[in-house]
């Protein structure tokens, strides 16, 4: 299986306690199920269950979603509020 023909997203998830975590992946919903609901989620979201996907992207491959990931976790607090609520 080829992996150049998966579709990439940028996701940001908001936790129990109101923080937000971001993401990549080729499967929102599968990754929003290990997040919530398996030990494949990551350690920061398990102890913050339930976790709702509050944002996604698509990103043209692997690279670009993880140089969008690292953008969008250097934003400000209140710019990530404001992308979510856009």
């Amino acid at each position: 299986m080829s992996t150049s023909t998966s579709q990439w997203f940028v996701y940001i998830l908001c936790c129990r306690d109101n923080s937000l975590y971001t993401g990549i992946t080729t499967d929102l919903e599968r990754r929003l199920i290990e997040h919530n609901e398996t030990n494949k989620g990551a350690r920061y979201t398990r102890a913050r269950r339930p976790v709702t996907m509050v944002y996604s992207e698509p990103a043209a491959n692997r690279s670009a979603a993880s140089k969008r990931e690292a953008v969008l976790k250097s934003l400000p607090i209140h710019k990530k509020r404001a992308l979510i609520q856009h």
